[in-house]
């Protein structure tokens, strides 16, 4: 989930709001609190008292049932997308770092955004952190990847780059995604996924295309929203069974 998709870089810097002023952000920890449930949601980021012309970032927020956010489990997106005409280097702050992985009711989360997906060395460096990480003992139990993908790199890539970082991480992995047309310019392909640590696609939700549903709903999808048991028995299983063991002697530790 994200705040908005703009029809042009300029209208999405001039949307921009500060975190801590932002009234979608507002309202969503105000759900958080009413009903009881935590939020991890993508959004754009400008600092208080930034100019409009300056890039903006793109954050990873998650809020609490008590609706409330820690800036210690705040990630800024590392990645920028640039595709053909669609440049969101011109607008968008690339991220400094990594957020360490943080607990949660349902596991350790380790957040990412959108185009990060295509970088496996960030999901690995969360969830089957090196020797010398600061989180080796805590690595994520669970990746999250909220996105925009267009129709034709959600069509071709989406589904399989999902399952290939759960795979290679032995994490669930949850990609809550933008869906159908947010302006003339611009449609989203949709197709949430959530992938096991085997790789099993656990729930997948509907796309759009031209105003009409695409795709069918799996097992756990209820409507338009999708439910999931994290067996982190089922994870430890995994990784227990078939351990990772890098060779940082031959090639980086991530």
């Amino acid at each position: 989930m994200l705040d908005y998709i703009a029809p042009d870089g300029q209208t999405s810097l001039q949307l921009a709001e500060p975190q801590s002023t932002s009234p979608f952000v507002k309202g969503l920890q105000e759900a958080a609190r009413e009903h009881s449930v935590a939020i991890h949601v993508g959004i754009h980021h400008r600092e208080e008292g930034q100019d409009q012309s300056k890039r903006i970032l793109n954050r990873a927020l998650y809020i609490t049932a008590n609706g409330d956010i820690n800036d210690a489990t705040t990630y800024d997106k590392l990645h920028v997308f640039d595709y053909g005409s669609l440049k969101e280097s011109a607008t968008v702050q690339p991220g400094i770092s990594l957020t360490a992985p943080f607990d949660s009711p349902i596991g350790r989360i380790g957040s990412l955004i959108c185009f990060d997906l295509r970088f496996p060395e960030a999901g690995l460096a969360l969830a089957q952190p090196g020797p010398h990480s600061a989180w080796k003992n805590k690595p994520a139990q669970i990746i999250t990847y909220p996105s925009a993908f267009t129709l034709r790199t959600g069509a071709a890539h989406w589904e399989t780059l999902l399952r290939a970082r759960a795979i290679e991480t032995q994490s669930y992995v949850i990609a809550a995604a933008q869906v159908g047309r947010h302006n003339e310019k611009r449609a989203s392909w949709g197709h949430s996924i959530v992938a096991d640590p085997w790789g099993n696609v656990v729930l997948k939700l509907q796309g759009e295309k031209e105003g009409e549903p695409q795709g069918t709903a799996e097992d756990g999808a209820e409507g338009e929203i999708g439910f999931v048991d994290i067996d982190l028995e089922h994870l430890e299983k995994v990784r227990r069974e078939m351990p990772l063991q890098r060779r940082i002697d031959v090639y980086p530790e991530l």
